[in-house]
């Protein structure tokens, strides 16, 4: 099996530069080499066809490698999170079917607790030797690339995201419209649709989450890529105008971080190249985008959807501001719908639940949780990504409040039931409801509301018993200890109410 767009080019342009990280800058020729080399030995770690091997996201070039060799070999591949807590990563390994990981400097010492408690194999990169892990240029160079067989199905890379539930819940990325025969048809229609213009593309997010992942179908199109090892408004600049970037994938944060620098850092770059900057993950304050426009030009795309759907509604620079606050139209082959509190569907401005009816195989689905699955749907067919808004006459989709418990932090979804199910663990709480409050930097944050039983224990404690037992960004920004909790009418927590003194009108969420 092979990669047409990237063995085209390692033919014809062997010595150009494929893929760039902060260390190292990788031929076409020798990335080609790598990804042939990796897909024979994930082959070794992965030889059932239900069986994956987890990469924790570390922003390198060993990350997309693994990926692209995953794609390539017919191996599903884990995007996890390089700062998870060790007992999170085995929950995910587990869950996922994991039979081998490949991790970098930031996750290697957890990767390393979770495989000698699972017995899985483990590859490391940018790292001094530890413990039984193999070094993945050693391991690399020890394949033999003819091994790689041509018979597996298609195995996209399953994301991770948090859960109501208090558990992370997986999803393959949906990067191909309709059933692929095999890997190679799926790559096949990657290369096809690389959704990005010609180019080198930047990566400036964690390779942990579908936005940043989606570089890789850019570079299975045959198209170069520039990895930021560690997001900073300057070095992202000098990126741009260094290697003539014409796209990337950004949130709202990144966006404030530019605008922060002052006006001769600014003007210090070139970024006439940026053909198309795409923002995802949290809606974008309206004078942040204003900025943004007037910057970088009428470049930004704005898509809203999410792992488990895929792109639903899209909205260009232009369209944005003749439409401000807009997250687009839908996109095919989604239909959009507004629901009443009934179930029954509104006229266009009548404010509701957003809905989208798919057509088969294209809704929402979890992987191994077929009732978190079900939930997502209102009727067959018709799903929700648990938000509250209207669609205008024109077709415009406007999002006004959020319906699920869930809070968006610098473009990372989190679910307050994580934090709140570990801080329930703690002796002193009695009763505990984390909600999101305003932000300056990544527009909401979580903050827990604690009911003790008796003395208060200090915030910093709760905090690194969070700490201890979930992944830093799970773990609450603020503490405040109240009295009682605010319920509705039904006795159930009413965590609109409780959000409400925080924010500055009755929308309860960032944007």
């Amino acid at each position: 099996m092979s990669l047409p767009s990237l063995d085209r080019r390692a033919h014809e342009t062997p010595d150009e530069p494929a893929l760039v990280d902060d260390r190292e800058v990788l031929s076409w020729s020798e990335l080609a080499d790598q990804v042939a080399r990796a897909s024979a030995r994930l082959l070794e770690f992965a030889p059932g066809p239900d069986h994956r091997v987890a990469v924790l996201g570390d922003n390198a070039i060993p990350t997309l490698v693994a990926h692209l060799a995953g794609l390539r070999a017919g191996v599903g591949t884990v995007a996890a999170s390089r700062q998870l807590r060790t007992g999170e990563l085995v929950d995910q390994l587990v869950d996922a079917g994991a039979t081998g990981i490949i991790a970098g400097p930031a996750g290697a010492l957890v990767a390393l607790e979770a495989a000698r408690e699972l017995g899985l194999p483990l590859v490391t990169h940018g790292t001094p030797p530890i413990g039984h892990a193999f070094d993945w240029k050693l391991w690399l160079a020890a394949a033999t690339a003819a091994t790689v067989r041509t018979d597996r199905p298609a195995r996209p890379p399953l994301v991770y995201t948090s859960g109501t539930t208090g558990r992370a819940r997986g999803t393959e990325v949906r990067w191909v419209s309709g059933p692929a025969a095999d890997s190679a048809a799926y790559l096949a229609a990657m290369a096809a649709r690389p959704g990005f213009p010609p180019g080198p593309h930047l990566v400036c997010g964690p390779l942990q989450h579908n936005g940043p992942l989606t570089s890789l179908r850019h570079l299975a199109a045959g198209r170069p890529v520039v990895v930021l090892g560690r997001y900073d408004a300057e070095a992202f600049l000098r990126r741009v105008d260094e290697w003539q970037v014409t796209s990337t994938v950004m949130v709202p944060t990144h966006f404030q971080r530019l605008l922060a620098l002052p006006e001769e850092v600014r003007t210090r770059y070139d970024v006439s190249s940026l053909r198309q900057v795409s923002h995802t993950g949290s809606a974008c304050p309206p004078d942040v985008k204003r900025a943004m426009i007037d910057w970088f030009g009428p470049v930004l795309t704005e898509s809203y959807g999410a792992s488990e759907a895929g792109t639903v509604a899209r909205i260009s620079s232009t369209e944005w501001l003749a439409h401000p606050g807009s997250v687009g139209r839908v996109q095919p082959p989604f239909e959009v719908l507004v629901t009443g509190d009934d179930g029954g569907p509104l006229p266009p401005g009548e404010l509701g639940t957003l809905a989208f009816r798919a057509p088969e195989g294209r809704g929402v689905r979890y992987h191994a949780d077929p009732d978190k699955t079900r939930s997502a749907y209102l009727s067959p067919g018709v799903f929700t990504l648990g938000d509250v808004g209207y669609v205008d006459p024109d077709g415009y989709i406007f999002i006004t409040d959020r319906a699920a418990d869930m809070v968006v932090s610098g473009g990372v979804n989190l679910y307050p039931a994580e934090s709140e199910a570990v801080l329930l663990e703690h002796p002193a709480v009695t009763e505990v409801a984390v909600i999101g409050v305003p932000d300056p930097d990544f527009g909401e944050s979580l903050r827990a509301l604690v009911v003790t039983a008796a003395d208060e224990p200090p915030a910093a404690e709760l905090d690194r018993f969070c700490r201890d037992r979930l992944a830093a960004y799970k773990c609450p920004k603020s503490y405040e200890f109240v009295p009682e909790l605010l319920r509705n009418a039904m006795g159930k927590l009413d965590k609109r109410a409780m959000r409400r003194p925080y924010w500055r009108s009755e929308r309860t969420i960032a944007g």
